[in-house]
Formats: C-alpha cells, sequence, structure tokens
C-alpha cells in the first residue's frame, strides 16, 4: 500500500511535466470552483492556485496536486477530490506569506488524506 502524498500528482491522474495548466477550469466533486491561476511542478510541494472569483469574489485557493483526480488536456480541465464546501472552507491563501517554508504545512494540515 502506497503512503497519500499531498504535494505530489497522483500516478493515474494523467499529469505530465512541462503542460501549462494555467487557464484550465477546476471541477470540484459536485461541479465547477474556478480556474487555475499558477500551478507548480516542484517535487514534494506541487500544487495550483485557483482564482475562485466567479464564485467567491476575489478570492483564489491552494489546492495540492495530491487533491487532483484527473487533468483532462483536451477539455482542458482539472478534476479534484474535494467538494465547493471543503475547497471553500480551506485556509484563505495569502500572498505575502506565499513561499514561506512553513507556509504550505497549514493546507497540509487542512487537506490532510485523500477524501474517501
Amino acid at each position: 500500500m502506497s503512503e497519500f502524498d499531498i504535494w505530489n500528482y497522483r500516478p493515474g491522474a494523467g499529469y505530465r511535466q512541462g503542460v501549462d495548466l494555467v487557464g484550465y477550469k477546476v471541477e470540484a466533486t459536485d461541479g465547477p470552483i474556478g480556474k487555475i491561476d499558477k500551478h507548480t511542478e516542484e517535487v514534494d510541494s506541487s500544487h495550483l492556485l485557483v482564482d475562485v472569483g466567479t464564485w467567491i469574489f476575489g478570492r483564489r485557493v491552494l489546492l495540492p496536486a495530491g487533491t487532483i483526480e484527473l487533468i483532462d488536456t483536451a477539455e482542458e480541465k482539472v478534476y479534484v477530490d474535494r467538494t465547493k464546501d471543503q475547497i471553500k472552507d480551506a485556509p484563505d491563501f495569502d500572498e505575502a506569506k506565499y513561499g514561506e517554508p512553513s507556509y504550505l504545512e497549514e493546507f497540509a494540515r487542512y487537506y490532510g488524506q485523500p477524501h474517501m
């Protein structure tokens, strides 16, 4: 049994290094939540920044790469294993703290293990 890693893309998710996900739509388990503003490919800290402005005015959320179930490059959509409410209730993204080593720990605690 492999240990779930919230900060790396899942082997079966369809992620290919070098594919630019910016602009892809993000789908929660219960519907669309926004578009990808930024994504990283950093080992052990890969994540997406999602602009949910159309859903929660002016807000961006951070989603660890491990929450991604499927990347559909044909449709330009990313499917995550969380509901809209789980994403809405996530810690606020703070541009000022982004980049601090301990900052991602807050999100790791929130997203924790995979949602089954």
